[in-house]
């Protein structure tokens, strides 16, 4: 309805002190509170006088579902929050299926690792499937060239 938050109506309450005083104002918000309140008691007998008006085959008539927004909300979303409902279960299980493979992915590799030096191509397999296949590392170059400043 209104999108008001406690900055605005903040504002506002300054704008009323200095527009109407201090003196006047309690006057003013009584004023301001018995016109909402008329104008709400007219609007719920409107509604009342309707239903009684249309009889007893809309006594489950709710006013709220007239508001077009909450029209396509209900009757267009309403076959579909089902479906992304269970697809977004699905998802989150394989999300979580995914980290778990990770993570023995993950331990596997490194007992390898500390197990001992790879020497040769070794595979790495988990529970779920995933292989993964460790190379042998090279070799550090013992004999370099030497080197010579005036060449940089």
């Amino acid at each position: 309805m209104l999108d008001i938050g406690a900055p605005e109506i903040l504002v506002l309450a300054v704008i009323a002190v200095i527009v109407f005083g201090p003196e006047k104002l309690p006057q003013f918000a009584r004023k301001a509170a018995k016109a909402l309140r008329y104008v709400r008691q007219m609007a719920g007998s409107a509604q009342t006088q309707l239903k009684s008006e249309l009889g007893t085959d809309f006594d489950d008539l709710d006013f709220r579902d007239l508001n077009p927004k909450t029209f396509v909300a209900k009757h267009l979303l309403g076959d579909i929050e089902p479906l992304a409902n269970d697809m977004k279960d699905e998802l989150k299980g394989l999300g979580s299926l995914g980290k778990d493979t990770v993570g023995e992915a993950t331990a596997a590799i490194n007992e390898a690792k500390s197990s001992a030096r790879v020497t040769t191509r070794t595979s790495v397999s988990t529970r779920a499937g995933v292989t993964a296949t460790m190379v042998p590392a090279l070799e550090p170059v013992t004999a370099g060239t030497p080197f010579d400043p005036d060449a940089t």
